[in-house]
């Protein structure tokens, strides 16, 4: 399944993608994360009952989880990163938080800061918890996943620098972006299979394979569990690969009326425009 959410006349819905139509399942549950807890098969059931689709057409795709409770991202996590950077191999992954507001949904324009030049691409995979748990193993890791989504980690590099916290750089409102929707875990198999691939106005500039993470989407999960109760609708954001553009010569950061895409095999493409901010504090979208 592919589980969207949508703002359609203005009312936030969710459900089932088919095609160019949504299947709605907002009557049943008011938000995927709550759906989520009660697991895919329920949302399979309530699917059955569902007569009317509503045209995509006619909606604009928010981020598939809008309202997560916690979304952990992973910094450095494939080797060819982490050669760019010159970073030392650690013995566990680095991991920062970022907040549900620095995230667009697929179309929406991401929003370039007015206080910095330095605003760079990152392609990611998001995993998408579906079952709780706490001291997760490993080997069991990949059954608490509902899914899993294109992110684009976007960076504010300067602000990321200014002390060894990546969160400030991280968080810019509307920063970076998450979708088009959730594929569910049962379509995708072992997400090491899977290619990402990021583009900026159409030109490759990032690509691995998801098997080249430096820790694996399982190790992340056994990991995080350890420290935090993993919950229905957490976001894991799993790393990105080689071709950012702070290591490039010369540089390569994005601007206004550019355009960066997060493509992965079996999930999609995630588009979105770049806009500048306006100074004062309000940029250019409609909230």
């Amino acid at each position: 399944m592919r589980l969207a959410t949508i703002l359609h006349a203005g009312t936030q819905r969710w459900g089932v993608v088919d095609g160019q139509q949504l299947w709605p399942l907002d009557h049943v549950w008011p938000d995927l994360r709550t759906a989520l807890g009660d697991g895919l098969d329920a949302i399979r059931a309530a699917l059955v009952q569902v007569s009317d689709a509503l045209p995509l057409e006619e909606a604009r795709l928010l981020p598939p989880i809008p309202n997560p409770e916690k979304i952990l991202a992973i910094g450095v996590n494939y080797r060819s990163h982490r050669e760019e950077t010159g970073r030392e191999a650690t013995p566990y992954p680095a991991i920062f938080v970022r907040f549900p507001d620095a995230q667009v949904g697929d179309g929406e324009a991401i929003v370039k800061p007015f206080l910095s030049d330095r605003f760079d691409f990152e392609a990611e995979l998001a995993v998408v918890i579906g079952r709780a748990g706490r001291h997760i193993a490993a080997a069991d890791a990949l059954d608490h996943v509902a899914g899993y989504s294109c992110f684009a980690d976007n960076a504010v590099r300067d602000f990321q620098r200014h002390t060894n916290q990546a969160t400030p750089g991280k968080n810019f409102d509307r920063s970076g972006a998450f979708g088009p929707w959730l594929v569910t875990a049962d379509e995708i198999g072992d997400p090491a299979q899977l290619e990402l691939v990021g583009r900026l106005n159409g030109e490759e500039v990032q690509r691995s394979s998801v098997g080249l993470l430096i820790f694996s989407v399982p190790e992340l999960i056994a990991y995080i569990s350890s420290f935090t109760t993993l919950k229905p609708g957490d976001v894991i954001a799993t790393g990105t690969p080689a071709g950012v553009g702070m290591k490039r010569t010369p540089p390569l950061f994005m601007k206004a009326g550019d355009v960066f895409q997060v493509e992965i095999s079996g999930i999609g493409t995630l588009t979105t425009p770049v806009i500048d901010e306006q100074k004062g504090g309000a940029d250019a979208v409609d909230l």
